[in-house]
C-alpha cells in the first residue's frame, strides 16, 4: 500500500508540518551537493557529514569512542532527524509525514505539535539504540518521528479513509482505503521486519519506526489539548 492522500481537511494552516519538510529539503539538498560530480572525495564528504550529525548508537551509549571533532551524541538524536540516505528515503518520509501530520498537528495545535514531533523522533532513537547498543552505523531520518506522527493519527482518525496505490505484481489500483487499515498494515511490516533483523548491522532502523510508532499513541495523550473531543 502506498498511500496518495487523506479525506480529513484542516482547519489551520499546518505552519509546523511545513517548516519541518522544508528543513529537511534543505538540509537533503546540501547533502547532495557535496556528492555532486560524483567524485571519491564528494562522497566522502558526505559520508562524514552523516557521521558528524548521524545518531551512532555506541557514541550514546558510551561504549565507544569515534575520533573527530564531533558534536554531543545528545545532539546527533535530534539533527539525525533531518538527514536522510538518499532521494526515496526524504520522498517518502516526506509524503507520510504531509498526509497524516497536518491533522495532528490541527488537533494538537502548533506549539505542542512541534515538541510531540521531537519527543517522538527521540523515542524512536532511544529504542533502535537499546536494540542495537554497539552499532557504530549512523542513524539518519525522520522515520521516526513520522512513525509518531502515525501513531497519533491512527488513534485520532481510525475511520478516516486515504487515498491509496494498491498493487499486487504487475496489476494496481487507486482505492480509497480504511485509515486503520493503512497504518495497521504499515505497523505490522514493520514489527515482521524488525524481528527478522535481529543480528543484521545497519540497514533499515526498524525498531525505530516501531518505538516512534507507538510513543506517538502514547505521547498523544500526554500532549492532547484538554479542550479537544475524546478520540475519534
Amino acid at each position: 500500500m502506498f498511500p496518495l492522500k487523506d479525506d480529513l481537511p484542516t482547519r489551520s494552516i499546518p505552519v509546523v508540518t511545513v517548516a519541518i519538510m522544508a528543513i529537511n529539503v534543505l538540509v537533503y539538498l546540501y547533502q547532495a551537493s557535496l556528492e555532486v560530480g560524483g567524485s571519491a572525495d564528494g562522497a566522502r564528504a558526505a559520508q562524514a557529514f552523516a557521521f558528524e550529525f548521524g545518531l551512532i548508537p555506541c557514541r550514546v551509549t558510551g561504549a565507544c569512542r569515534i575520533a573527530g571533532d564531533l558534536p554531543s551524541p545528545w545532539f546527533t538524536v535530534v539533527s539525525s532527524m533531518f538527514l536522510h540516505g538518499g532521494f526515496f528515503h526524504i520522498v517518502g518520509n516526506m509524503l507520510y509525514l504531509w498526509i497524516f501530520g497536518n491533522n495532528v498537528e490541527d488537533t494538537l495545535g502548533h506549539g505542542r505539535y512541534a515538541f510531540f514531533y521531537v519527543a517522538c523522533g527521540a523515542a524512536a532513537a532511544a529504542t533502535q539504540v537499546l536494540v542495537d547498543t554497539d552499532s557504530r552505523v549512523p542513524m539518519i531520518g525522520a522515520s521516526g518521528a513520522v512513525s509518531g506522527v502515525l501513531g497519533a493519527y491512527l488513534l485520532l482518525f481510525p475511520n478516516a479513509h486515504v487515498v491509496t496505490l494498491v498493487m499486487f505484481g504487475f496489476f494496481w489500483r487507486i482505492l480509497r482505503v480504511p485509515a486503520m487499515m493503512v497504518l495497521g498494515f504499515w505497523i505490522i511490516v514493520q514489527v515482521l521486519n524488525g524481528l527478522g533483523s535481529f543480528g543484521a548491522g545497519g540497514g533499515v532502523a526498524w525498531f525505530a519506526h516501531i518505538g516512534g510508532f507507538f510513543a506517538g499513541m502514547g505521547l498523544l495523550f500526554l500532549v492532547r489539548p484538554r479542550s479537544a473531543s475524546g478520540l475519534r
